[in-house]
């Protein structure tokens, strides 16, 4: 017949050791989010084709950019040498292996970057080989010149 009170000493209310707390830390959060995008940003400039050419300017619209994050990309340098991504070839030897990459990539454009100091001609071979490949869209890779 007897009632308990809980009267707890000097005012103080005991809370239960294993009650979750209600408050969200994102301090780890913004620690690997700032981690993240430094290594995005000295990263990003690595993403071009390594081949160092001078592209030539050009007032033409530029072509939307792919959501592929790895675009097959040929390069013709000013001494004539041809290069798939980053790896150089001949040009007998860039129409086989487009012909296999072209299996495997099915409708994918191709990125024809070429120095403005090359041999028109041998882009004009360059582009016949790509298209004899199978790749039917080859985009042609420029400076993209401000209009005044």
């Amino acid at each position: 017949m007897g009632a308990r009170l809980d009267v707890s000493a000097g005012g103080r209310k005991r809370r239960r050791r294993h009650e979750p707390i209600a408050e969200i830390n994102v301090t780890p959060f913004v620690d690997v989010m700032l981690v993240l995008l430094i290594i995005f940003m000295v990263s990003a400039p690595l993403l071009t084709s390594g081949v160092p050419i001078e592209l030539p300017d050009s007032s033409a619209s530029p072509a939307p950019i792919p959501s592929d994050a790895n675009p097959l990309s040929i390069t013709v340098d000013p001494d004539g040498r041809i290069y798939l991504q980053d790896r150089e070839l001949s040009l007998d030897e860039i129409g086989a292996k487009l012909s296999v990459i072209a299996k495997l990539r099915g409708q994918d454009p191709v990125y024809l970057r070429g120095d403005s100091g090359a041999n028109y001609g041998q882009l004009m071979q360059v582009m016949g080989q790509i298209n004899a490949a199978g790749f039917e869209r080859i985009l042609l890779v420029s400076n993209v010149r401000e209009a005044n």
